[in-house]
C-alpha cells in the first residue's frame, strides 16, 4: 500500500508521498512515488504514484521515454498545450498500460490497478491538480474539494478535514502533511517513511529539488511526538461522561 497527497493552496502545490511497497510482511522495500518534469520557465509537471509498482514504473518510464526525444515519441508531457491535455497522456497511459499487463501472459493473484495524482502549471495556464482512475478518467481540484488522497487515506484524512485551509503557508502545510502521514504510519505498517515532498510557488514555473524526510528527521521526530502529547492533553482536558449507576 501507500500514501501520497497533494495539496492546493492559494500560494501554490504540495505533494508528498512516502516510499515503503510490500508483497507481504517480509518482503518491505523502498522505491520513489513522487516523480518532477519541469521545463524552468515554460511549466513544471509533478505525478503521484499508488497502486501496482509494475504498473507505476511502467506508465513513469513510458512519460520519461517520451520527454527525452519529443520529436520522435509522441505524445509528449512536453509538448501538450494544457495541464488539461496533459492529464489525458498521462489518463491513456495508465489505461494501455493496465490493459496489457491485464491481458498478456499468466495472471497472478495481485492486479494491475494504480491511482495516480498530477499537478503542474503551464505557462499561459493555472495551477491545477487532478486524480486519474485507472480507468482512465479522471477528475479536478477544486475550491470545494482542494487536495487529493491516494492510498492508505483514511487514517490521515481526519486532520486533514479538520486543519486544512487553502489560505496556510507552505510551512504550515509541511506541519498539516507530517501530521497526516504521522497518523497513518502509527496506523498501517503498509506505509512509511522516508517521506518524499516538493512545493511548488504559483507562477513560478520552476521546481526546487524533491526533498527527503527520513524518520529519523529531528523536525518529524518533534511533530510526532507533539502530536501525540497534544492528543492526549486534549483527551484528559474533555469532561468524562457521566454514568447512572446501575439499579439494584
Amino acid at each position: 500500500m501507500t500514501y501520497c497527497v497533494g495539496l492546493m493552496l492559494d500560494r501554490g502545490l504540495v505533494m508528498m508521498s512516502d516510499t515503503r511497497t510490500n508483497a507481504g510482511l517480509d518482503n518491505i522495500s523502498t522505491f520513489r512515488k513522487l516523480h518532477c518534469w519541469q521545463q524552468p520557465g515554460e511549466r513544471v509537471l509533478m505525478l503521484m504514484t499508488a497502486g501496482n509498482l509494475a504498473t507505476t514504473q511502467a506508465v513513469v518510464s513510458l512519460i520519461e521515454e517520451r520527454t527525452k526525444a519529443p520529436e520522435d515519441r509522441t505524445p509528449s508531457i512536453f509538448a501538450a498545450p494544457s495541464m488539461f491535455q496533459v492529464a489525458r497522456m498521462v489518463a491513456d497511459i495508465l489505461r494501455d498500460v493496465i490493459s496489457q499487463y491485464a491481458n498478456a501472459g499468466q495472471r497472478g493473484d495481485a492486479t494491475f490497478n494504480a491511482t495516480l495524482i498530477l499537478g503542474g502549471q503551464i505557462a499561459g495556464g493555472p495551477m491545477r491538480l487532478f486524480l486519474i482512475y485507472p480507468e482512465g478518467n479522471f477528475i479536478e481540484a477544486s475550491a470545494d474539494t482542494p487536495w487529493f488522497q491516494v492510498g492508505e487515506m483514511k487514517y490521515g484524512r481526519p486532520i486533514l478535514v479538520r486543519a486544512f485551509d487553502p489560505a496556510m503557508s507552505f510551512e504550515a502545510a509541511m506541519k498539516l502533511l507530517l501530521v497526516s502521514f504521522d497518523s497513518t504510519i502509527k496506523a498501517n505498517l503498509s506505509v512509511g517513511a522516508p517521506l518524499d515532498v516538493v512545493l511548488y510557488e504559483e507562477g513560478s514555473l520552476r521546481l526546487d529539488p524533491i526533498r527527503r524526510i527520513h524518520a529519523r528527521d529531528p523536525y518529524f521526530r518533534t511533530i510526532s511526538e507533539g502530536w501525540g502529547d497534544a492528543l492526549k492533553q486534549a483527551f484528559d482536558s474533555l469532561p468524562d461522561m457521566a454514568l447512572t449507576p446501575p439499579k439494584g
